[in-house]
C-alpha cells in the first residue's frame, strides 16, 4: 500500500473511558466533579497568591504555577470527554486531536520542571535559610518559572511537529478517552521510529533527571531536618516535605508507568487508560489539598480574605 496515495483521515474517534454497563450518568457526574474541584482547589491557590502579599514568595509563587499547570492540563481534555457524553458523538477533528495531545504534554512536561523548582526551593530554604531570600529573588523566581514554561515548549514541539505530517489512512480510531501519543502512534502508517525515540528521549531527559534532582534534594532536606534542636521545626519541615512526597511518588509512579518505555506504538492500553485516570484526574484535584491541608499560612490567607470580605459587605 503506498501511504503517501492514501486518502488522509480528517477525524478521529475516540474510544473514551472504560466501559461500566448502566454507569454512564454515575461516570459523566464522577468527572465533571473532579473538574470543578480541581478549578476550585488550583484556582483558590491562584487568587489568595495573588491577593495575599503574605504568600507573595517563591513557594507559593511556584504552587501557582503548577495550580495553572493543572488547569490547563484538565482542561486540554475534560471538557471534550464531556461534551462526548452529551452528544454520544466520540469524534474530534485531526488537527483538533493534534493540538489537544500537544497542549496535554506541554502542560505534562512542563509539571516535572515546575516538581524540580519545588523541591530546589524548599532545599535551599531548609538547608541554607540563611541565604535563602538573597538566592531566590522575584526576578530569579520569575526566570525559573518562564525557563520551566519554555522547557515544556520545546522538549515536544519537534516530536509533535513530526506527528502532524504522518500518513493516517487504515484507522482513525483512538483507543484512550484523549489523544495521547501511544494510541495515536499505533494507527498511524510510515516509521515512527524517530517519534518514539524523541519521546522516550524526553522522558528520561526530563522524568528521570528531575526524579533524580528532586530525590536527591530531599535527601539532603532530611539530612538537614534531623540536626535540627527543635522537635517542633523538625515536625513542621518533616510535614511540608511529607506532603511534596505524596506528590512526588503519585506522579512519577503513573507517568513512568505509562511513558517511560522505548517502544508504545505496540503495547496494550488496556492497563495504561486506568492508570493515566490517576495521572488526569485525581493528581490534579488531589494537589491543591494536598500542598495546602496543613499549611497554616494558607489557612491564615484564606481567613484574612474571608475576613475582608466579610468587613466590606457589613460596611455596605
Amino acid at each position: 500500500m503506498h501511504l503517501t496515495n492514501c486518502t488522509r483521515i480528517t477525524e478521529f474517534i475516540l474510544v473514551g473511558l472504560p466501559h461500566i454497563w448502566g454507569m454512564e450518568r454515575v461516570t459523566y457526574a464522577s468527572i465533571f466533579l473532579l473538574y470543578v474541584l480541581s478549578l476550585m482547589g488550583n484556582g483558590l491557590i491562584i487568587t489568595i497568591v495573588i491577593k495575599d502579599h503574605h504568600l507573595q514568595k517563591p513557594m507559593y509563587f511556584f504552587l501557582s504555577n503548577l495550580s495553572f499547570k493543572d488547569i490547563g492540563h484538565t482542561t486540554t481534555f475534560i471538557p471534550k470527554i464531556l461534551l462526548n457524553y452529551l452528544s454520544a458523538n466520540n469524534s474530534i477533528c485531526f488537527f483538533c486531536c493534534i493540538i489537544q495531545m500537544y497542549f496535554y504534554f506541554l502542560f505534562g512536561v512542563t509539571e516535572f520542571f515546575i516538581i524540580t523548582l519545588i523541591s530546589l526551593d524548599r532545599y535551599l530554604a531548609i538547608c541554607y535559610p540563611f541565604r535563602y531570600t538573597i538566592i531566590m529573588t522575584s526576578g530569579v523566581c520569575l526566570k525559573l518559572a518562564i525557563g520551566a514554561w519554555c522547557g515544556g515548549f520545546f522538549s515536544i514541539f519537534y516530536q509533535q511537529l513530526i506527528t502532524v505530517n504522518l500518513p493516517f489512512c487504515t484507522s482513525n480510531i483512538i483507543n484512550h478517552f484523549y489523544c495521547d501519543v501511544g494510541p495515536v502512534l499505533r494507527i498511524a502508517g510510515g516509521d515512527t521510529h524517530l517519534i518514539e525515540a524523541l519521546g522516550f528521549l524526553v522522558a528520561v531527559v526530563v522524568v528521570v533527571s528531575s526524579l533524580i534532582f528532586t530525590l536527591i534534594s530531599y535527601l539532603f532536606i532530611i539530612w538537614t531536618i534531623l540536626r535540627m534542636p527543635s522537635a517542633s521545626r523538625q515536625q513542621r519541615a518533616f510535614s511540608t516535605c511529607a506532603s511534596h512526597l505524596v506528590v512526588v511518588s503519585l506522579l512519577y509512579g503513573s507517568v513512568f508507568f505509562v511513558y517511560l518505555r522505548p517502544t508504545i506504538k505496540n503495547s496494550s492500553f488496556s492497563m495504561t487508560k486506568y492508570v493515566s485516570i490517576l495521572y488526569t484526574f485525581i493528581t490534579p484535584v488531589l494537589n491543591p489539598f494536598i500542598y495546602t491541608i496543613r499549611n497554616n499560612d494558607v489557612k491564615d490567607s484564606v481567613r484574612r480574605i474571608i475576613g475582608r470580605k466579610i468587613t466590606g459587605l457589613r460596611h455596605v
